[in-house]
């Protein structure tokens, strides 16, 4: 397992159109993904500990965001025949069991991810209702654990910013998590 970290923000640039099959059975494009407010992008998995680290607080902080105009997407892009704990099925049932209150989607050809510049899971994208990027920081002071209650919710104030004024924080940390896994032809 590698842990890298995401590159600073380039505030501006727009949203990528995708079309790819979610979890509910129906494919799903940045269009209807989008919220009056903004949206955000996040590239996950399932067996990532810095997502698992942080599932719980992103199902509460996404929906939190929705009720703000700010719609959440989740893509996953890691290649499942190394990973078979990120194949569609698991995928399937993760969503259901932790109640995902956004689209769950599968990135198979990893096209979506390299043109989003994603690099680790979680990954996050976060943009204004211009669909013009604002925020590509961290969730929160979690790592590999959960961060204290009272930890900073860096996301989630970054997005609100972005809900209310349509800019993102000047002053951004850099999220961390594992390396997406590519395919061998990637």
């Amino acid at each position: 397992m590698v842990s890298l970290e995401t590159p600073v923000c380039q505030f501006g640039q727009p949203a990528i159109d995708f079309s790819l099959p979610g979890t509910d059975g129906r494919a799903w494009t940045l269009e209807q993904c989008r919220g009056p407010r903004g949206l955000l992008v996040m590239f996950i998995c399932n067996h990532c500990p810095y997502v698992k680290a942080i599932r719980e607080r992103l199902v509460v902080a996404t929906r939190e965001l929705a009720g703000l105009g700010v719609h959440s997407v989740a893509i996953m892009s890691n290649d499942p025949a190394d990973y078979p704990e990120d194949a569609f099925d698991n995928m399937q049932q993760v969503a259901t069991q932790y109640g995902f209150p956004f689209p769950y989607l599968l990135d198979e050809t990893q096209q979506v991810a390299r043109a989003y510049g994603a690099v680790c899971t979680p990954d996050f994208f976060g943009y204004n209702a211009d669909l013009a990027l604002q925020y590509r920081g961290r969730f929160d002071a979690s790592r590999k654990d959960t961060a204290p209650l009272e930890a900073r919710r860096d996301l989630f104030e970054a997005m609100q910013q972005v809900a209310v004024t349509g800019l993102g924080p000047a002053n951004q940390i850099p999220g961390i998590g594992c390396s997406i896994k590519w395919k061998a032809a990637n």
